[in-house]
C-alpha cells in the first residue's frame, strides 16, 4: 500500500492520507472546499466550492498516476440536496467518462462546506 500526498491539494484535516494506491487502485479521502495555497475555505458557493473541490481531487488523482478519466466510482455529499442540480452540472464538466456514483445529503460536512466528493480510480 503506497500512502499519497501533494502539496497541490489541502493537507490532511485528521489522522488519515489524502489517499492510497492498493491493488492497482487509487482510493481518495474526500476533498472539500479548501484552498491548499492559504489553508482556508474561500468559496463561499456551492458552484465555487464544487470547483474548489474539483480542482482538489485533480491534484491528489495526478499525484497518485491518475486521472478524472480513470475513475470508476464516486461517492459525494452535498449539504442541501437544493444544490443537486448546480453540483451535478459542474461535476459533469469533470467526470465525462461517467463513474459510478453516490450522491446524498448529509446532515453536515467537515468545517461546515457545502460539498464533499472522494474518488476511486483505476493508477
Amino acid at each position: 500500500m503506497e500512502k499519497i500526498h501533494t502539496d497541490k491539494a489541502p493537507k490532511a484535516v485528521g489522522p488519515y492520507s489524502q489517499a492510497v494506491i492498493s491493488g492497482g487502485m487509487v482510493y481518495t479521502s474526500g476533498q472539500i472546499a479548501i484552498n491548499p495555497e492559504t489553508d482556508t475555505i474561500e468559496a463561499k458557493t456551492v458552484e465555487e466550492q464544487t470547483e474548489q473541490v474539483m480542482q482538489n481531487l485533480k491534484a491528489v488523482l495526478e499525484a497518485s498516476g491518475s486521472s478524472f478519466e480513470n475513475a470508476v466510482k464516486t461517492t459525494c455529499f452535498l449539504a442541501d440536496m437544493g444544490d443537486f442540480a448546480v453540483f451535478n452540472g459542474i461535476y459533469a464538466k469533470y467526470f465525462t467518462s461517467l463513474p459510478a456514483r453516490s450522491c446524498v445529503a448529509v446532515k453536515t460536512l467537515p468545517k461546515n462546506v457545502l460539498v464533499e466528493v472522494e474518488v476511486i480510480a483505476e493508477v
